[in-house]
């Protein structure tokens, strides 16, 4: 194979990365999509590919000879059902994170893709993003020594817009936004520190958003847009206090990884900005990013010992494409894997672990705050559990 023929199972919203890898000339063209909107479709043809072929079934693009690998875009809830189907049907997957809404379906879809003899990836785009790169790179150099306190703060400032007005917000469709919204986070924090959690306590709440609004109600025909501070009139315009809402929008977790690493996050969905903070502090020093700023400070410890003699600052260099830059090189990574048998940054069981601790912290809120064990890998994928060694 010199050229792979890709299918996207949901052609908006995470599906239009597909750009990336439509390429006739190259090593990837997209010959087709799935999409139950058929506006959407015909967005897809005139935004990729006009010559694509186009279906509101899913198993009708599967089940096509002129397609080596699928990626998976469609909401969280069905992602369980359309990898383990393309998997069976002989093709390789890419699949958008969270892997599965549960942990049961994330392993329902690593024992297919073990069975199938085919790639997997997990649409871990904050591991290809320069910030968050460096930020691994400074602590596999040794320079703030070992990792012994993680402090991850996530400021959603656009969460009611991408979370409460549209399916997100009802826990039968993602479980809860620590393992939708929170995924990547919590895969940061195992991938840069190289240890899974291994127990959880979180509180949280719906602080700000659901409410009694009708379930079918939206913004463009409510009589309180001209004043609502959430009211939305681009695609996603359901009512953000609707009685169907029913995930937490505040969330504070607390986490022990393997080696005893003591870890926090905390998700807030009505933040007037965006960003993501994190601090990594070892036995020699402390590292933390500015968002904002887009720099990386490391500070080391004052001691008799002069191995580190100053801190340091890193201005990370802007990417060209979408996601800081992520999205085209997590594209072309898949690309890679397919023909030339790459590893991928994120290894699948990365993207179980990730929802088997969102899971986790999601049992704990709905029960007062109780310690939860992580569920640990299953018996079948024992040869990869364990400590993180992407």
């Amino acid at each position: 194979m010199k050229q792979v023929r890709l299918g996207i199972i949901g052609a908006r919203g995470r599906g239009t990365i597909a750009r990336y890898w439509h390429n006739p000339e190259g090593r990837s063209v997209v010959v087709g999509a799935a999409d139950v909107n058929p506006d959407f479709l015909e967005e897809f043809k005139a935004d990729i590919n006009p010559d694509a072929f186009v279906t509101t079934d899913y198993r009708e693009l599967i089940a096509r000879d002129d397609i080596d690998a699928i990626a998976v875009m469609s909401p969280d809830y069905c992602h369980e059902e359309q990898a383990i189907a393309a998997l069976k049907a002989g093709k390789h997957v890419f699949c958008e994170k969270p892997l599965a809404i549960t942990v049961d379906g994330c392993d329902n879809i690593l024992r297919t893709w073990k069975e199938s003899g085919k790639h997997l990836m997990v649409g871990f785009n904050m591991r290809y993003m320069n910030m968050f790169r460096t930020m691994k790179e400074i602590v596999d150099s040794g320079v703030i020594g070992e990792i012994k306190a993680v402090w991850v703060r996530h400021f959603v400032g656009f969460g009611g817009y991408y979370y409460y007005h549209d399916w997100h917000a009802n826990s039968k469709n993602t479980t809860g936004l620590l393992l939708q919204k929170g995924s990547h986070d919590l895969d940061v924090i195992h991938w840069i520190t190289g240890r899974y959690a291994t127990k959880v306590s979180a509180f949280g709440s719906l602080d700000f958003y659901g409410g009694d609004k009708p379930n079918d109600l939206t913004c463009p025909t409510c009589d309180e847009r001209e004043t609502c501070t959430e009211a939305s009139m681009k695609r996603l315009i359901q009512c953000a206090f609707r009685e169907e809402v029913n995930v937490e929008d505040n969330n504070v977790v607390i986490m022990e990884l393997e080696g005893g690493i003591k870890a926090s996050y905390l998700q807030c969905h009505f933040t007037p900005d965006y960003h993501r903070n994190y601090v990594f502090i070892g036995t020699e020093g402390r590292m933390e990013n500015s968002e904002p700023e887009n720099k990386v400070y490391v500070k080391t410890r004052r001691s008799n010992n002069t191995r580190e003699l100053a801190d340091r600052v890193y201005h990370i260099k802007e990417a060209d494409g979408s996601h800081g830059g992520a999205d085209p090189n997590i594209c072309r990574d898949f690309i890679d894997m397919i023909l030339d048998g790459k590893e991928p940054v994120a290894t699948p069981i990365a993207g179980r672990m990730s929802v088997a601790v969102g899971c986790a912290a999601t049992e704990s809120i709905r029960a007062g705050g109780k310690v939860v064990r992580v569920s640990p890998a299953p018996a079948f994928m024992e040869e990869t559990a364990g400590s993180v060694q992407e």
